[in-house]
């Protein structure tokens, strides 16, 4: 079948002969895409990077973990680990950004490592469950911190129905507003995650300061929390800070719009991690600090909760519009990373080329409106605690096979030009590795039904790819 690329090429003096195999194709795809757009600051990719990461997980993951746990020290190691994973992966897929620049994140990753199968069944993923379903959980979210502070003595069938509407409204906004400018999108996004880390420095603070008496618990160790820490609840509920934590690699995702990558993809990557570690542990000690366990344990709407017990009822109703707003930066940052993966998923299978379809200004329109039309439906039929234990098993299994392939990649290819270099290698991915596959076992264990679930939407892939290929290898009629 004919590649578009190839005529392009010609008419912009690309030597094609420099370009043979499938990393070169890849490479010449992204000669020719940096040649037609505008970029993304480091700015507003460090912004989308944060955005993604402080969203749904660190408002709601409290509640599920205090249904196991009831350490306060080994409650707040569940963020110092997840940060230590993120930071090790971010560097680990620094390296890979660096080596392999092309954007797509584990699509491109997989399939120039492993195998092209392996990059579409992380695509696959990735448009499915790995964007979609966290945008209606955060979008979802929304609409319940939104709702439980204006409409706090509702019906229970009225709430639920303006929930469900403001989650499908701020889905439909924010894919009208990223499918127009790459100016008027990065701009958007970098207001509203400038305004998330402020207001949740200042609710911090505010915690800390405001509430006279703080709850009878102790974030540091004591007698028994060693087996708090080694125990399979604590692995299960590093699922829900591994969530949390999801979006540090997102950078990856942009790495065509990036001017620089792979100068800027370690800064950017390994700074949102840190950050965004940082201010994890703050949050979650405020909220054990001064919030009684009982009233947030199985609570989705932890913050709101602990807002009563700093501010007030009324208070309490500001902070949750407060937080609900927040949440519109998360929702937007996976509507402008996400829809790249299939953007690149059509550039290189010609079953999927309406997927690249870009507007004039290089914006991924046609991808944008499938995602959202995925994640709509995520909000319209989805339960947000299995969806929340699915996406965290699928998602961290899909980074481990990513950092795996920079061991497969230094083997296989130890002369290939490395602008960037994993400090400490070869500990700071295994350590990512380690962790990464004991709180996968667990998971497996304690939650085989999601597993299941997990493990038949990476068969369906691998179907649909097999199927693909076996179409395009069809002569044309």
């Amino acid at each position: 079948m004919n590649d578009p690329s190839v005529s392009f090429s010609r008419s912009w003096g690309l030597n094609l002969s420099d370009c043979g195999g499938y990393d070169g194709r890849i490479e010449l795809k992204r000669r020719i895409a940096g040649l037609m757009k505008t970029y993304f600051t480091p700015t507003t990719a460090l912004a989308i990077v944060i955005a993604n990461m402080v969203g749904t997980g660190v408002f709601t993951s409290l509640g599920f973990q205090l249904m196991t746990l009831q350490s306060g020290f080994a409650l707040i190691m569940l963020w110092v680990v997840g940060g230590i994973v993120a930071m090790c992966g971010a560097l680990s897929y620094a390296e890979l950004g660096a080596a392999l620049p092309r954007s797509g994140g584990e699509y491109n990753f997989l399939g120039r490592i492993y195998h092209p199968g392996a990059g579409f069944v992380s695509g696959w993923i990735s448009s499915t469950i790995g964007f979609s379903a966290p945008v209606a959980l955060a979008a979802m979210t929304f609409g319940a911190y939104t709702t439980s502070s204006l409409l706090p003595d509702a019906s229970e069938q009225m709430v639920a129905l303006v929930e469900r509407g403001l989650a499908i409204a701020l889905i439909i906004i924010l894919t009208l507003i990223h499918t127009r400018q790459r100016e008027t999108s990065g701009g958007f996004q970098n207001i509203f995650t400038a305004i998330k880390v402020l207001v949740i420095l200042g609710l911090s603070l505010a915690g800390l300061f405001l509430v006279a008496e703080f709850q009878p618990i102790s974030l540091m160790p004591k007698a028994g929390d060693a087996a708090a820490l080694t125990s399979g609840a604590f692995a299960v509920s590093l699922i829900y800070v591994s969530y949390a934590y999801t979006g540090w690699n997102v950078a990856t995702y942009l790495t065509d719009e990036l001017e620089s990558p792979q100068r800027s993809l370690p800064v950017i990557l390994f700074g949102g991690a840190f950050g965004v570690m940082l201010l994890y542990i703050l949050l979650n000690a405020v909220f054990l600090l001064t919030t009684p366990m009982e009233q947030m344990e199985g609570e989705v709407e932890v913050g709101v909760i602990a807002a009563r017990y700093v501010f007030g009822q009324t208070g309490a109703m500001l902070t949750g519009a407060v937080l609900g707003v927040l949440l519109v930066s998360t929702v937007s940052a996976m509507t402008i990373a996400g829809p790249r993966v299939l953007q690149v998923v059509g550039q290189d299978i010609a079953a999927f080329r309406f997927l690249s379809k870009s507007n004039a200004d290089g914006m991924p329109t046609t991808a944008v409106l499938v995602q959202s039309s995925l994640a709509l439906l995520f909000v319209i039929t989805a339960t947000f605690d299995q969806v929340l234990v699915f996406a965290g098993f699928t998602l961290a299994l899909n980074s481990l096979f990513a950092v795996l392939g920079l061991f497969v990649l230094r083997w296989r290819q130890p002369d290939l030009a490395r602008p960037f270099r994993v400090p400490l290698y070869p500990i700071v991915p295994l350590v990512f590795v380690a962790l990464s596959v004991w709180t996968l076992f667990y998971v497996a264990v304690e939650r085989p039904q999601e597993v299941a679930v997990s493990i038949g939407l990476i068969v369906t892939g691998i179907v649909l790819y097999l199927v693909t290929q076996h179409r395009s290898s069809e002569p044309d009629s």
